[in-house]
């Protein structure tokens, strides 16, 4: 089953999507839980209201060696959520992410900006990968794009048969979104000006607007079940 996320830590936001989407669960960073200015401690119980104890909350570890890695996300599996632990895909961010799995723990393997950097992440056991879609465009490295190296490794992912899903992240418009999709990933995160994008359409509210009319005209307040 798809899996969409938000990728967000304002609570305000979590709450209004949670109620009309099948929000699966939050994306988080360092820099977003910054710029919200809430900690772990504050936000894990406002998510679970919002969306339910099965709520999944992906939480990147800022520890800089392998051992404290390790330790870091052994000690956020202990929290009482279901939280996935995010790894930035380096050479040390592997190591750790082996590690992690040998103890059994669920990981995501972050700041993908290549097909090689995804694929030896899931080799290593990652459960999610996580390819930056815009950063990769961004990088205007020639003949690259973030689209296509989602495509390219959802292929290879199938080829090999491996289990590890993809979850993009960082989208800049609704064609980077649609593009991902068709590739056929299993998950995505979406930040709140997007996931508010693919509600509306210039056209919607002006039809919307001509039933109700149309239908007042002809019957006043009575509800089509009175009529």
């Amino acid at each position: 089953m798809f899996e969409l996320y938000l990728d967000t830590a304002d609570a305000k936001q979590i709450t209004r999507f949670g109620i009309c989407l099948p929000i699966r669960g939050i994306t988080t960073n360092p820099s977003i839980l910054a710029k919200e200015k809430t900690g772990l401690n504050e936000l894990l119980p406002q998510v679970t209201k919002a969306l339910g104890k099965t709520a999944r909350i992906h939480v990147q570890i800022v520890s800089d060696s392998i051992d404290a890695m390790l330790s870091e996300a052994l000690n956020l599996h202990k929290l009482p959520y279901d939280i996935v632990v995010k790894v930035p895909a380096t050479e040390m961010g592997l190591a750790a992410i082996k590690l992690m799995k040998a103890n059994h723990l669920t990981v995501l393997a972050t700041s993908i900006y290549s097909v090689q950097q995804g694929f030896l992440a899931a080799l290593c056991g990652a459960d999610y990968l996580a390819p930056y879609v815009n950063r990769i465009d961004a990088t205007r490295e020639k003949g690259v794009d973030g689209v296509g190296v989602v495509a390219d490794l959802q292929m290879l992912i199938n080829r090999h048969q491996l289990p590890s899903k993809l979850l993009p992240a960082s989208f800049k418009n609704l064609q980077q979104v649609l593009g991902v999709l068709n590739a056929g990933v299993s998950a995505m995160t979406i930040p709140i000006e997007i996931a508010a994008e693919m509600l509306i359409h210039p056209a919607v509210q002006p039809a919307v607007d001509r039933f109700n009319l149309d239908w007042r005209t002809a019957f006043d307040q009575s509800l089509p079940f009175e009529s």
